[in-house]
């Protein structure tokens, strides 16, 4: 099987209708249209393949390159790997999502993510704190350092207002996550989404939305679901 085999594999999968969505989703051609239901059919059948992935995301075909991200083999991939595909990610599906997901599962993603939040380019600060966001849902809390998502927390509350849409609503969903997963630091994931308020990002044309913090956060407690974490952050 070869990126050139599932590229016209999924030609034909495409509708125009979802076409249509993803382009105000910030999605450039070139892309057929493939929902992720159907790229989930060939995960079944491929599960984890490095060079099969690396050579799908370079086609630069969006529904090749998020396939690429559900069938990589997160703890092959290298440094370098990850910066090529942080740097060739150019919208939030890519960055907060494929790019985010696969450095995640990387041994390599904390001191990526690390660097990333740091970039002046808004997509790379984004996936940077997508990153984060989707390490502290797939990992233990004793296998995190707390003291530095505590001040990165702090950092998110300094910074967030004067921060790009983009990285905006990257930090959000970072305190959202560290206060569903990582229970030590619910309260102060309370604290900061509160002092925060209402986080406003221009989305575009979609339907989508900007999640208040808090109120994200206490739903999961009502649920008792507080620091259950995700075998995966793929989804």
């Amino acid at each position: 099987m070869t990126a050139k085999s599932i590229l016209e594999e999924i030609r034909p999968l495409g509708s125009d209708s979802y076409k249509r969505v993803m382009l105000k989703h910030g999605v450039k051609e070139p892309f057929f249209g493939v929902k992720i239901s159907e790229l989930q059919k060939i995960v079944k059948r491929v599960k984890k393949d490095y060079q099969l992935a690396l050579d799908l995301y370079d086609t630069g075909n969006y529904d090749a390159m998020y396939l690429a991200g559900l069938i990589a083999d997160d703890e092959r991939m290298t440094r370098k790997d990850l910066q090529r595909w942080v740097e060739k990610a150019y919208c939030r599906g890519l960055t907060g999502a494929t790019v985010a997901w696969v450095a995640a599962g990387s041994p390599q993603g904390w001191a990526a993510a690390l660097d990333w939040i740091e970039d002046k380019t808004p997509l790379i600060a984004s996936a940077g704190w997508s990153t984060l966001g989707s390490i502290v849902a797939i990992r233990e809390d004793a296998d995190l350092d707390l003291a530095a998502l505590k001040r990165l927390l702090q950092r998110v509350q300094k910074t967030l207002p004067s921060a790009p849409d983009l990285v905006r609503y990257a930090m959000n969903s970072f305190v959202i996550a560290v206060g569903c997963y990582v229970k030590p630091l619910y309260p102060l994931a309370i604290q900061v989404g509160e002092t925060l308020g209402h986080v406003t990002v221009d989305l575009g044309d979609t339907a989508c939305e900007v999640p208040y913090g808090p109120d994200y956060i206490k739903k999961v407690e009502k649920r008792g679901s507080i620091g259950k974490k995700r075998k995966s952050a793929k989804c």
